[in-house]
């Protein structure tokens, strides 16, 4: 009797290992998507109870999957660790005080059950054990980086940070200075502290004379902590506006943090400054390293502006000028007049590491769009897109829709799901945004019921056709409908996208 209850149960377990790899997989997946952040994970716990618990785990389609990184490994092994403690604890317990093997079993069964049902929480806890271990060998490769970049005498940091055009820019200067210099970007994204250090230690050789570092930033200290990282000789300031303010409360807190890089430049240090921008220009007048000034307007007060400026759906030409009085013609294929402003910071990067103003034009001319950021794609039917998909806020919105508004053939058509982190703005600048939308638009898709409803609002306001408005579940079913009403030479704008762990 006893062989044939352990048999069962032998089956039972193997079957239950198998079943909650998948599950831990899935809570793995989610931690990681919020930075092996407990607290983080916890909030997103307390959103999505209904898709975290549900028994048939997550069936939507997943854009960004699991990498099982070796942080991610150690994780999953750190859980299952824990999760055979709680598991086999009570019935060993029992089973010495009983000597009751059904019991005992019984117990063992229950407790696998209830681990499974609850693996969400058994994640969070596992995290949080791990949190010191993991900090720890954060630290090592952090300051394997930090030395690294110390030794590199004559090695050229430039540091960019900004609310948003800060990885556009990141790539524009790399391209530019790319004409003279031998030049490392991080690539995509990677702009926190972890991600450079990976960076540096693996791609940076000696052969780099420029290294263009992007860095970014959910909450005050966290610029200072790349920027003593990357150490950067020149630090860019591209912007400052309402983006995760979820976390960062007001701008106050944006502009301190913001300002960490700039603060963190040596005495030899030079500043560069979009003074256009209101909250950026506040910073400028208060710094008193030497600091290059850029922008459109009041170019009186600036070291280098762009003129007579043509922009339509190809992209744009300008003369770049500076203050000495030197000036070039400069053609880009980057879409919308925002882009300038990224062009600029990079010509006064360039012009500080010594490149000449014809050096300058020939490498606007060789940028290429960055990927989700205003990507003109033509495709197969005729059919005009418009790839603006990465994280999105007011002013991106803005700069989107100018761009769109320029195509002369075709309809509009824009799939969007709104803007997020925006903390309680949120509802009041989704509502501007349908409003902008609806003098834009002749279609319009949303993606997400409950989110997109200020969007939804704003465009009654502007009395839009409410037949000509779609709201769908996710992106395969906007697809479906794009299918169903465009023809050639219409122009679809994806603006935004959702973070791969939200649902509504």
């Amino acid at each position: 009797m006893s062989l044939i209850i352990i048999s069962i149960f032998i089956l039972v377990a193997t079957i239950s290992v198998q079943l909650m790899s998948k599950r831990t997989k899935d809570s793995l997946h989610m931690v990681q998507l919020e930075g092996y952040l407990a607290d983080h994970y916890l909030k997103w716990l307390s959103m999505n109870k209904k898709k975290a618990y549900s028994l048939s785990g997550n069936e939507a389609p997943i854009k960004k999957p699991l990498v099982m990184t070796q942080r991610a490994t150690r994780l999953f092994r750190a859980n299952f660790i824990i999760s055979a403690v709680f598991v086999a604890l009570p019935s060993i317990l029992v089973y010495s005080v009983t000597s009751n093997l059904i019991m005992g079993v019984g117990l063992l069964v229950v407790a696998m059950a209830a681990v499974y049902y609850y693996q969400p929480l058994v994640m969070v806890l596992s995290t949080m054990v791990m949190k010191p271990i993991e900090d720890n060998i954060n630290m090592g490769y952090y300051r394997a980086a930090q030395n690294k970049v110390k030794s590199r005498e004559n090695l050229e940091v430039v540091g960019v940070t900004g609310s948003f055009g800060k990885t556009s820019t990141k790539f524009i200067v790399g391209t530019i200075l790319s004409q003279r210099f031998n030049v490392l970007n991080t690539p995509e994204s990677y702009n926190t502290p972890m991600g450079l250090s990976k960076v540096i230690n693996n791609d940076l050789s000696d052969e780099h004379e420029v290294f263009v570092a992007e860095m970014g930033a959910k909450k005050i200290g966290e610029i200072r902590e790349v920027a003593q990282l990357a150490q950067p000789r020149i630090g860019i300031l591209t912007s400052i506006g309402p983006v995760h303010m979820d976390t960062y409360k007001n701008i106050d807190n944006i502009m301190k943090t913001k300002y960490e890089l700039i603060e963190a430049l040596p005495t030899d240090g030079i500043a560069v400054f979009n003074y256009d921008n209101e909250y950026v220009k506040k910073l400028a007048d208060k710094t008193f390293k030497e600091k290059m000034l850029y922008g459109l307007e009041n170019v009186e007060e600036l070291d280098i502006y762009a003129e007579d400026i043509v922009v339509n759906e190809k992209g744009s030409e300008f003369t770049l000028r500076d203050k000495e009085g030197n000036s070039v013609r400069c053609k880009t294929r980057l879409l919308g007049k925002h882009n300038i402003y990224n062009l600029l910071a990079g010509a006064c990067a360039s012009k500080i590491l010594g490149l000449s103003f014809e050096e300058i034009s020939m490498g606007i001319e060789k940028i290429e769009p960055v990927e989700h950021r205003l990507n003109l794609i033509e495709s197969a039917n005729g059919v005009i897109i418009i790839d603006d998909a990465f994280n999105s806020n007011p002013v991106g919105t803005k700069a989107a829709l100018e761009v769109l508004s320029q195509f002369r053939e075709g309809r509009k058509i824009i799939v969007t799901p709104g803007m997020i982190e925006l903390g309680e703005m949120e509802e009041s600048a989704n509502r501007e945004f349908g409003v902008n939308i609806g003098k834009v638009c002749d279609y319009v898709i949303l993606v997400g019921e409950q989110r997109t409803k200020p969007i939804y609002e704003g465009l009654m306001e502007t009395s839009f056709n409410p037949s000509n408005i779609f709201v769908v579940n996710n992106l395969q079913e906007a697809t479906e409908e794009i299918g169903k009403i465009t023809k050639p030479k219409d122009v679809v704008l994806f603006e935004n996208d959702l973070p791969d762990n939200y649902s509504e």
